[in-house]
């Protein structure tokens, strides 16, 4: 029986599974069928009369080969006897274990897993003799990670190490020369790691045209999913084997292209017809998982990218409700309006079909605390639950030996980060302590600093019996340093945890109630997806998935997009795709939160903030927008009063607009700049000050005089 595709595919769907001869991109939007166009597109090569042998199904885990194999042969009925379907990395070792001769590896080699990598490089810092006596020193995850990541992206490792970890600096010399000494060590023992599968690959069929030849004609038809997340040496592998004129089958999103810290290269999906000569490009718009009004919104979101393929995503499910945009007062009652929001979703959705998001795994502690409070379970994805981190039970640690100088386990705590002072040293103590044994104090205190220091701060506290957010203050001041330390490898980003606790104790006003509201059970079944728990996640841990009420949080500058992406025009680009992804997720309900000022740990005040510029520049028809009052509710802002206008034609096209004629300055639109060239103008802060985005230089706040408007 044949396969019916005029009832099972759409109109998209269907043209991407018959076109089957030369180079194919499908340019497959958030919820419009991408998986399900693959199946057919397998099942309908075999029934057309292809030898399943000679197709080829490269994804990104072997669970998503598996499933898209199974669900070909369901149609079909019968098995896809021969195909090649898996990772781009079974594959490549399939590959190299054949030829291992030519990659010169004449008795084969031996592939390593992560830990074995990790050790190798523990073992060449040793032989080195680097970091003797150092405790700061990088850890041996830290080592490979910088190795590992300098390889994917295929940049030196100053430059990652500029970018994703400054603080390392000190430490680059010794790792380009550990990063050296372990490729040495794994030819000298014939060892493959993980990237060298890709790189090895890639350099046997660059330079052996007979076995690039034999490949080519064996798998005539491949398929690869998720092209929008692979790296530059998985592209080029592509174009090995397909050849620049191959029937080769790209599917992705270049919206959804948000891996860029693990290498994945957006420009790779960009540049897949310029590189493959005829390539005819097929879009998916159609999107089966969202209403309307949520796609309208993500629309725009897409429409400031600098560069993009084109997509209009649309859907037959239709909605009178508009997403919203909410303002609460501060970071502080944001977490108690997003718990207010889950308890009216709950009335019509499951839990678990309810999600916050947001773009670091430390922003969500607020809410953590305020869902425990009230007794409503979630389940955490990306980051870590805020009372499991090893940095937060340290400084909870001193924070219960304030409370309670009885607390043994605290004191353990507390004290093994002072040097000197062991298990045996903190029994002492704690007898010492609570035997008034001023003799034994004096003398263990003598001789130990820190110490002493410590034990004087834990007194002075409870004497003043201040507030936990001072109590917080003076902790970290004494920590600080402990944390640098400590976890010398991440200590920014633990950091950024600890500030969101100081700034959740500050909405407290007693000591006991706040270490009550932190005192939660760990999740042992964490993994497992839960029945009854609202889910919390960061975007990258959400991709892929979906829930009916979706709420993003933390919607300003520094926070989404973060602090780091606003100093570089692609990281920006990135952080746009994220709130793409972040909105898509959405099936029938969405809430952006947009905070106007977040606590200031330093000044112990509340800053106000920039909204994100991806709300900024979203039409005021597209959502509602609903203001904190006061009183502490939410009231509705009239559409005539917001500042927001319907964004113009992205000047990012080709047909870029060129009129020079001057347009009433607040409508934002478009600006040029003598030192910058165009840009997009996304907020006026002040009457005669533009916030712009300048392709290539990111956002700048310029004075009027100085800008022509477009």
């Amino acid at each position: 029986m044949s396969i019916d595709f005029e009832n099972e595919l759409n109109d998209a769907q269907r043209e991407a599974v018959l076109t089957t001869e030369g180079p194919v991109l499908v340019i497959a939007g958030a919820g419009s069928g991408k998986t399900r166009t693959i199946v057919y597109r397998l099942a309908h090569l075999v029934e057309e009369g292809v030898d399943p042998a000679q197709i080829l199904l490269l994804t990104f885990t072997r669970k998503a080969a598996q499933e898209m194999l199974a669900r070909a042969e369901h149609i079909l009925g019968r098995p896809l006897t021969g195909t090649s379907g898996g990772t781009f990395h079974s594959f490549a070792y399939a590959t190299l274990r054949r030829n291992a001769m030519d990659i010169g590896f004449d008795n084969g080699f031996t592939l390593m897993d992560r830990t074995d990598s990790e050790n190798i490089c523990k073992d060449v810092k040793d032989s080195l003799k680097l970091g003797k006596g150092d405790r700061s020193y990088p850890k041996k995850g830290t080592l490979l990670d910088m190795i590992t990541k300098s390889r994917n992206k295929e940049l030196p490792i100053d430059a990652i190490m500029e970018r994703e970890a400054y603080h390392l600096s000190p430490y680059l010399d010794d790792i380009n020369e550990i990063s050296d000494g372990y490729a040495q060590f794994k030819r000298n023992h014939a060892l493959v790691d993980y990237d060298d599968l890709l790189f090895h690959l890639d350099k046997l069929l660059e330079e052996n045209e007979p076995l690039r030849n034999q490949l080519q004609a064996r798998y005539r038809y491949i398929m690869v999913d998720e092209y929008q997340d692979t790296n530059l040496v998985q592209a080029r592998i592509v174009k090995h084997l397909a050849g620049t004129k191959g029937n080769v089958m790209a599917v992705g999103d270049d919206a959804q292209s948000i891996y860029a810290f693990r290498g994945a290269n957006v420009q790779n999906i960009l540049d897949f017809p310029t590189i493959f000569e005829g390539a005819k490009v097929i879009r998916l718009e159609k999107n089966y998982r969202s209403v309307q009004p949520i796609l309208d919104l993500t629309n725009k979101v897409l429409d400031g990218a600098a560069t993009k393929f084109d997509k209009n995503l649309f859907s037959d499910l239709k909605s009178d409700k508009l997403p919203e945009v909410i303002y609460p007062l501060s970071d502080q009652s944001q977490a108690r309006l997003v718990v207010d929001q889950i308890l009216e979703l709950k009335r019509k959705y499951d839990l678990h079909d309810i999600a916050v998001l947001f773009r670091a795994g430390y922003q969500s502690f607020p809410l953590e605390v305020a869902l425990t409070r009230i007794g409503i379970d979630y389940q955490k994805f990306g980051g870590i639950r805020f009372h499991e981190a090893a940095h937060v039970k340290d400084v909870l640690a001193f924070l219960r030996l304030v409370l309670n100088s009885h607390d043994l386990l605290a004191w353990q705590r507390a004290m093994e980060h002072i040097k000197g002072v062991g298990p045996k040293t903190v029994a002492k103590i704690y007898q010492a302590i609570h035997t008034d044994d001023q003799k034994y104090m004096a003398k263990i205190t003598k001789k130990n600093d820190t110490l002493r220091d410590l034990l004087n701060e834990l007194d002075a506290l409870r004497k003043m019996q201040p507030r936990p957010g001072m109590v917080m203050e003076r902790i970290m001041a004494f920590y600080l340093p402990i944390l640098v330390e400590k976890y010398p490898d991440d200590y920014p980003k633990r950091q950024a945890g600890l500030e969101q606790l100081g700034q959740i104790a500050a909405g407290y006003a007693d000591m006991e109630q706040f270490l009550g509201d932190l005192s939660l059970d760990g999740d042992p079944d964490e993994e497992k997806r839960k029945e009854n728990a609202v889910v919390l996640s960061t975007v990258h841990s959400a991709k892929g998935l979906e829930w009916s009420a979706v709420i993003i949080i933390d919607l300003v500058e520094d926070r989404f997009p973060s602090r780091k992406a606003m100093q570089r025009a692609e990281d920006l680009e990135e952080e746009r795709r994220l709130m793409y992804v972040a909105c898509t997720r959405a099936k029938q309900c969405l809430k952006l939160f947009v905070p106007s000022s977040v606590y200031n740990r330093a000044s112990g005040m509340s800053d106000p903030t920039l909204p994100s510029p991806f709300v900024l520049e979203l039409p005021s028809d597209t959502f509602d927008r609903l203001n904190e009052s006061y009183g502490g509710g939410l009231e509705k802002r009239l559409k005539a009063s917001q500042s927001t206008a319907p964004m113009r034609k992205d000047y990012s096209k080709t047909d870029n607009p060129t009129s020079s004629t001057k347009q009433d300055p607040s409508k934002l639109g478009f600006c040029k700049h003598k030192i910058f060239g165009k840009g997009k103008i996304i907020a006026r802060p002040e009457p005669n000050k533009y916030k712009i985005n300048f392709p290539g230089f990111g956002i700048k706040t310029i004075i009027g005089d100085y800008l022509e408007l477009l």
